[in-house]
């Protein structure tokens, strides 16, 4: 049954010296706005007991721009920093539903920079978006199409740490489920592999960041020599954000594919709720997990099976599917199955299992059998 989703399309555009100016001005009022409101809330718990709302803070913006040392708040349009005082509200629900930790403050280097412009803040008229302020519409690469018909609902423009500029359209879509298959698969997450299904088959696992680790390094060798604070050192912090930016493209583009292509063959799909954050801890595997990015595609199962009618079923992360024999009538397991061990034969029916598939197909079992 088709349903109505919102969804984000991003563009990657190319501002005008004016534009730019302009809305590294709006970031940087963003920011300020956010970190003065987070201050003054803080504050105002400890000091007077009291618990801030949006209508509160939304006042406060209105004073702060009568205020001689802030008005420069009045020179972008006043829908970003209203987005950000909402962002800021949604965070705290986030934080007292134990969901999240305290908000942080915003910096000004480290921080992503971005700024939420509402329907009133934009035109969007024959493919040209001009946003608040702006004299002349944005230079969009439209690599692919909105759907027909679609206005954007919302605009999110961000300039990432290599330069470049996105904007990504919040849209409502009307999607329609994928043809069922019939067909159920088990998958297990893995670093020499990337996943192994329970059909046998092995994805390979790409390792971008491994592959342009030199170059990474000797980036940051070059950027440790720089005199801080100097132009030499900025050029250089680029050149490393912007190698970053390729391993983190690619790793997106391949995880893109592999979800995609699972989602499109299968109608049911399992895999383990495994706790990516507590696994990072294990500093001899981090950085290799980090780079496999385990948490960002069971996201987009996630999301994928959501919007295409497809069972997305997770498996207890304390399931021991390695060590358990996936040999129908045989419930065999061992105590202990260290990861040097590959393939291993089971003393009780005799059956030689590879490590990884043998834990995809129990994975699948678990999944059905919670089903």
């Amino acid at each position: 049954m088709a349903q109505a989703v919102k969804r984000a399309y991003k563009y990657r555009f190319y501002p005008t010296p004016d534009q730019a100016e302009l809305l590294n001005r709006t970031f940087g009022c963003v920011r300020v706005v956010w970190n003065r409101a987070l201050a003054e809330r803080t504050r105002r718990y400890k000091d007077e007991g009291k618990n801030t709302t949006y209508v509160d803070t939304a006042k406060w913006l209105t004073a702060w721009k009568q205020e001689e040392a802030f008005s420069f708040l009045q020179e972008v349009s006043n829908v970003p920093l209203q987005q950000a005082l909402r962002a800021q509200q949604v965070a705290f629900s986030n934080f007292f539903a134990q969901r999240a930790k305290y908000p942080r403050f915003k910096s000004r280097k480290k921080s992503r920079k971005s700024a939420t412009f509402q329907n009133n803040a934009f035109t969007f008229r024959e493919g040209q978006l001009k946003l608040a302020k702006t004299a002349q519409p944005l230079a969009i690469r439209w690599h692919r199409p909105l759907p027909k018909g679609a206005m954007p609902s919302t605009v999110t423009v961000s300039c990432d740490a290599a330069g470049r500029w996105f904007v990504s359209l919040l849209v409502e879509e009307t999607l329609t489920p994928m043809p069922a298959t019939g067909e159920a698969v088990g998958i297990d997450a893995g670093l020499d592999h990337l996943v192994t299904l329970s059909t046998g088959e092995k994805i390979s696992n790409p390792r971008h960041e491994r592959a342009d680790r030199d170059k990474l390094a000797k980036a940051h060798k070059a950027l440790s020599r720089k005199e801080k604070g100097s132009n030499n050192r900025a050029r250089a912090r680029l050149r490393v954000a912007r190698i970053h930016a390729r391993i983190a493209d690619r790793r997106r583009d391949h995880l893109h594919k592999v979800t995609t292509r699972l989602v499109r063959e299968n109608q049911a799909l399992a895999i383990e709720d495994l706790t990516v954050r507590n696994m990072l801890q294990n500093h001899g595997l981090a950085r290799a997990i980090s780079d496999a990015a385990w948490s960002q595609l069971r996201s987009m199962l996630e999301y994928k099976c959501q919007w295409y009618g497809r069972d997305l079923m997770l498996v207890d992360r304390w399931f021991p599917s390695s060590k358990l024999c996936s040999t129908t009538g045989c419930s065999h397991m061992n105590e202990k199955m260290p990861l040097n061990v590959r393939s291993w034969t089971c003393p009780s029916c005799g059956t030689t299992h590879d490590r990884d598939v043998n834990a995809a197909n129990n994975i699948l079992a678990a999944g059905l059998a919670d089903r």
